[in-house]
């Protein structure tokens, strides 16, 4: 038996509509529920606007989980980690993508929509869903979350 359906926010700039598209239609197909943040074909966006929505939708429980994509991912990574709570991270294969769950339990996800092709985009958000956190890295997120709160 498979893990529950999620909710899930995608969000991306001008730069990645295809692949934020792409992440979408994946993930209601795989029964996940799914909301949508970006502009449409032919508009242009900011990518800290998609990557604010996304964060705060995870870090105030609308969303369990986000998914954030750019033209490089660079940026909404960065944008992303300034919601408090939020650990984005930004992945390029799928060892990155599974050790953003397994060891740093990051609830975004970033990607380049620039640098990735879209299957591998697509596979890549698998790869993080599917990857457990190891709770023996706790007290690193601990020393993240103290850093956080200025202390």
């Amino acid at each position: 038996m498979g893990a529950p359906p999620l909710r899930i926010w995608v969000g991306s700039d001008h730069a990645a509509i295809a692949l934020r598209q792409a992440i979408v239609r994946h993930l209601r197909s795989g029964g996940h529920s799914v909301d949508e943040v970006g502009p449409q074909a032919g508009e242009r966006s900011d990518y800290p606007d998609a990557a604010e929505a996304v964060a705060r939708a995870v870090a105030e429980g609308r969303a369990d989980r986000g998914v954030l994509v750019c033209g490089t991912g660079i940026g909404v990574s960065i944008a992303a980690n300034k919601v408090p709570g939020i650990r984005a991270a930004l992945v390029h294969d799928p060892v990155t993508a599974r050790l953003a769950a397994e060891h740093n339990d990051a609830q975004v996800l970033c990607m380049g929509g620039r640098l990735l092709a879209l299957e591998y985009a697509v596979d890549l958000v698998d790869v993080w869903l599917q990857t457990a956190f190891e709770a023996r890295h706790q007290a690193r997120l601990d020393k993240i979350t103290a850093l956080e709160a200025g202390s």
